[in-house]
């Protein structure tokens, strides 16, 4: 179990206190959704769906990339 989940409503990491998903917690989904990344993309569509309604002052842009933007990467070594 990772210490790197969401602090909802503001959606910081409760681990390090950073934007959730972390680099930590990023690494960590990689690795827990490893050769299925339609069903990583589908649970961080549901998170950034939860984040909007949260926090609706967060520009989409910025959550989409937050959430989703990082998925299709290639991960940093």
């Amino acid at each position: 179990m990772t210490t790197h989940g969401p602090v909802m409503p503001i959606w910081s990491c409760g681990g390090c206190d950073l934007p959730w998903p972390c680099p930590t917690r990023r690494r960590e989904l990689r690795a827990e959704y490893a050769g299925a990344p339609v069903s990583l993309a589908l649970y961080l569509g549901v998170c950034l769906v939860q984040a909007a309604e949260d926090m609706p002052w967060a520009p989409a842009g910025a959550l989409h990339r937050r959430f989703i933007g990082w998925a299709r990467q290639v991960p940093e070594m």
